[in-house]
């Protein structure tokens, strides 16, 4: 799902073909599959564009719903996820202008689609408070650097390092040339170090915390140990 029809195998082409034929027959566990392959992909490229958690949620869905309504213009000449990363793009460009593309909403029931959506970004879940603080608040400022991050070398760090696309894949998604790709990404780096540096500073003094139910407990372990704990 996150390669180019020219970068897959034969095998994994006719196992996509077969995906799609099955998705525009309206096969449940088809569109299930798409979705939860492509999600990730689309929110953040999406995101990367608004720089908003709720619209590029929304750019995902109604790319969904266009590309579900509009699948038998897919034609193949890249791979599946490509086709929808680009829609994607296209959606969140035209929210960023101003202008509401539009989007034929009636093929699928939008209920089946909002279930599908994942929630992003998603938190694991952690037994101790204090370090999961701190590790939102590096994600915070981490997040933050990348979206102060021009559009162009935006766009690029995201396909390029948080997506894993190559270069090829990169370059054709974005419509310019791979030497482009390799100077904006060289960039983005150069720039999200700086940015990053300048803000971690105020972080990192809260960083290692040792209060709330750590302290307490060595605190009541020291008590107990010199008889005075209860």
């Amino acid at each position: 799902m996150q390669q180019t029809a020219a970068g897959i195998s034969g095998e994994a082409r006719s196992s996509e073909a077969g995906l799609i034929d099955r998705a525009r027959a309206r096969d449940e566990a088809a569109l299930r599959l798409i979705m939860q392959a492509n999600n990730r992909r689309l929110y953040r490229l999406a995101r990367g564009i608004l720089r908003s958690d709720s619209e590029a949620e929304d750019v995902v869905q109604e790319t969904y719903v266009r590309a579900f309504t509009h699948l038998d213009g897919f034609r193949g000449e890249s791979g599946l996820s490509t086709w929808l990363s680009r829609i994607a793009i296209n959606e969140a460009l035209g929210r960023a202008r101003g202008r509401r593309p539009h989007v034929e909403l009636g093929a699928l029931p939008e209920a089946t689609l909002n279930a599908e959506i994942i929630q992003f970004p998603l938190s694991s879940a952690s037994g101790d408070p204090e370090k999961s603080m701190a590790q939102r608040e590096i994600q915070r400022v981490v997040e933050h650097a990348v979206d102060e991050l021009p559009e162009a070398f935006r766009m690029v760090f995201i396909a390029r390092v948080m997506e894993g696309m190559n270069v090829e894949e990169t370059a054709e998604l974005l419509g310019v040339k791979p030497e482009t790709v390799k100077t904006r990404l060289h960039r983005a780096r150069t720039m999200l170090r700086e940015n990053v540096e300048k803000k971690i500073g105020p972080v990192m003094m809260d960083a290692f915390p040792f209060a709330g139910q750590r302290c307490e407990r060595l605190t009541q372990t020291v008590l107990r140990r010199l008889g005075l704990g209860i």
